[in-house]
């Protein structure tokens, strides 16, 4: 009896140590990698401060309340010549789409809207030149709109529509604040498809496009969230339903969407809507100079204390810089009051001075701090660095900057005014031009920025026919230019 009962008892035993070493072999087999079970892995997304799983986001109440808020926007415009026309964002522009036979031209886009009174904030570029603008609602509602103000510079416009009622704002966060990793989503009408919702991640912020026409207010949000054709002028939203950015522009070579969007950060765009509410542009302050980024090989050079700060490549004759004694070479680390870490702060801030304010500049010269006083005066339209069309001569012309002659492998001191674009079939493509090409002297006038050479060609009789001088590489030559009107 005895001898049974232990049989029973080691039969017991064994069994629990089969059953646990089944239970740690199953619970090993179900922890698998998945795809040694042809399964997909699922993975909890983990607290680790409080040590809880927590779900994934879920954005359907987000998007309930500021569907309302997003309007397709469509667009017709006279047919340009070279029909593919490139907004201030990006050669070859993914968000100028849609081009049909000669004839007008057609596009869309998107907008949100900024109060009830009918204001709407969208991209310069979804309306520039359009001679018939029509705002779509959520409610299938449509308004023919007017463009109030539009800023090429910072590709922010402002249109306005009458009539709607119930118009729901969309509250305008602080993109200052938006972290690298935080979830945004972007909505618009990519393609035509109404209130398509994307989610991602901000991937980057303060960034730059690297191309030919890049705008000195460059400071893009980069996000993952899918943009495509038709975003443009959207808003990208954070995960409390506040507006961070303005769907713009996309790093694509197909045309679609490949995970590199960028928006316009709302904080910029709080600056510029008052002013084009008001007048309908923008009112900039401008203090004459070329600047440079500072890197640790230049900074050792200069003897500087670190690489900050905006190395000045050059100053524009009788501008407020040259006016105030600003020299070339030198390093402007402060200008009112306000440090310059990177040369890229430096036009924002003197842009945002008011004009005829006197302000103190810091710079450092030949390793030597000096304060200088400088009176902001006013941009010119035509003095900035936005390409300029000459509509008879068939051409685009712009500034030259630091970051082109480096491209163009030109001296820093090269002057001249750099051709953008040129229209197929034009006077200028007749002439032999090209993008790229360094348009150094009008007749026998140099010129050295893009007023100079509007100014040489008003000079001009209309029909009359154009000599410049042209730097092609290592190459000079004259070409002459004649325009359509000239027998």
């Amino acid at each position: 009896m005895k001898v049974g009962r232990s049989v029973w008892a080691a039969a017991l035993l064994l069994g629990a140590v089969i059953g646990v070493g089944m239970t740690a072999s199953l619970d090993w087999e179900s922890s698998a990698p998945a795809e040694s079970q042809n399964a997909p892995l699922i993975l909890p997304v983990t607290d680790t401060g409080q040590g809880r799983n927590m779900a994934l986001p879920d954005f359907s109440g987000l998007v309930e309340r500021l569907e309302p808020s997003i309007v397709n926007i469509s667009t017709v415009s006279e047919e340009e010549p070279d029909a593919r026309k490139r907004n201030p964002h990006g050669g070859g522009d993914p968000f100028d789409f849609f081009f049909g036979p000669p004839g007008p031209r057609r596009s869309l886009g998107s907008g949100f809207v900024l109060d009830a009174d009918g204001y709407i904030i969208t991209n310069h570029h979804v309306v520039e030149d359009a001679t018939k603008v029509v705002v779509r609602l959520k409610n299938d509602k449509e308004y023919d709109a007017k463009v109030i103000g539009s800023d090429a510079k910072t590709d922010i416009a402002v249109i306005r529509i009458e009539g709607a009622e119930g118009l729901v704002p969309v509250p305008l966060g602080d993109s200052d604040m938006l972290k690298v990793g935080e979830w945004v989503i972007a909505i618009g009408n990519p393609f035509g498809l109404d209130h398509t919702v994307t989610a991602g991640i901000v991937s980057g912020k303060g960034r730059r496009l690297n191309r030919p026409d890049q705008s000195a207010y460059d400071d893009f949000i980069q996000t993952d969230a899918a943009i495509n054709p038709g975003n443009s002028g959207g808003p990208l939203v954070n995960m409390t339903g506040q507006v961070v950015g303005i769907n713009s522009a996309i790093f694509s070579r197909s045309g679609g969407n490949i995970g590199i969007g960028f928006a316009i950060p709302i904080n910029l765009v709080r600056q510029i809507v008052p002013q084009l509410k008001e007048h309908g542009s923008v009112t900039r302050g401008w203090l004459g100079v070329m600047i440079q980024p500072v890197d640790e090989d230049i900074a050792k050079s200069l003897g500087l204390p670190g690489a900050k700060g905006a190395l000045v490549a050059k100053v524009f004759p009788d501008s407020p810089a040259a006016q105030a004694g600003i020299e070339v070479g030198d390093v402007i680390v402060k200008f009112d009051h306000t440090d310059i870490d990177k040369s890229t702060d430096l036009p924002s801030i003197v842009a945002n001075t008011p004009v005829g304010k006197a302000v103190d500049i810091l710079v450092i010269r030949a390793g030597k701090t000096t304060t200088l006083q400088v009176n902001v005066a006013k941009m010119e339209e035509e003095g900035g660095a936005e390409p300029v069309k000459a509509d008879k001569l068939g051409l685009s012309v712009q500034d030259m900057t630091p970051e082109i002659a480096r491209e163009l492998e030109l001296d820093r001191d090269t002057t001249g005014v750099v051709v953008s674009s040129v229209v197929p079939g034009s006077p200028a493509e007749e002439a032999g031009l090209r993008a790229g090409d360094l348009i150094q002297m009008v007749g026998n006038t140099p010129v050295a920025s893009v007023a100079e050479f509007r100014k040489q060609l008003g000079s001009r009789a209309a029909g009359e026919s154009v000599l410049v001088l042209v730097r092609r590489g290592d190459q000079t030559l004259f070409r002459v230019i004649k325009p359509a009107s000239a027998e």
